[in-house]
């Protein structure tokens, strides 16, 4: 649904874009939120609580039913609100789709705890949940903010739909790894692999397509335009 309304009001990925340009003080007051685990636990505490609804629903036997995909994602992260957590899911099915995404984090997280106290104890395991609780969530708000924030609307112009943002080594270790700063190409050329998004992006640029495109020359610039024009 992202990719065939992008930027529409069905995107159910719209809210992540949606709030800018804002105010550096905005920013910064997300930013601190991320870096102390806020974002991560507020987030948790939604995803659980609508885990918990589907649980309930598949101990009474309850199957969801088929049919036509709704545009709006079931999850919690189908965002109705700034901080894309608050909204309920749509239905039953949407509950328990979020209960196996649950589960499967738990079942992920379990093995990694085993994993690092059978060869080095806690502390592996501690450091890699804190980075996952602050740092890493302040990645992914910086990479969802470079993708579409400030892009075209609702355009027809499938090259308006996304940004590619230039990656250093910096930013490829931490905010844009597996190529994902390529996300205007991604979104022109869905089913070519992460790892030739590059080629594809040189292709573009050989076919004289890059003014057509949103490329910003990395992330700062990124981010000094969603808080310069308000």
């Amino acid at each position: 649904m992202h990719h065939k309304y992008t930027q529409q009001a069905e995107d159910p990925d719209l809210a992540l874009s949606k709030p800018f340009p804002t105010t550096r003080a905005s920013l910064m007051r997300k930013i601190v939120r991320d870096l102390t685990g806020q974002t991560f636990f507020k987030q948790r505490v939604a995803q659980f609580r609508f885990a918990f609804v589907g649980l309930r629903a598949m101990l009474r036997g309850e199957r969801a039913e088929k049919r036509r995909a709704s545009t709006k994602a079931g999850t919690p992260f189908n965002k109705q609100s700034d901080d894309g957590v608050t909204s309920p899911t749509i239905d039953v099915a949407g509950a328990m789709t979020v209960t196996r995404s649950v589960g499967r984090f738990l079942l992920v997280q379990a093995i990694l705890l085993a994993a690092s106290l059978l060869l080095y104890g806690w502390t592996p395991y501690l450091l890699w949940f804190a980075g996952l609780a602050t740092t890493f969530q302040l990645y992914l708000r910086i990479r969802n903010i470079a993708e579409h924030a400030c892009t075209a609307t609702g355009s027809d112009d499938p090259f308006s739909h996304a940004r590619t943002t230039h990656a250093g080594w910096l930013a490829r270790a931490t905010v844009a790894p597996y190529w994902v700063n390529y996300h205007a190409e991604h979104h022109l050329f869905m089913g070519v692999p992460c790892y030739r998004l590059p080629q594809v992006h040189a292709a573009l640029g050989r076919a004289g397509k890059h003014d057509a495109m949103t490329i910003a020359p990395n992330y700062a610039a990124v981010l000094r335009q969603v808080t310069a024009a308000a």
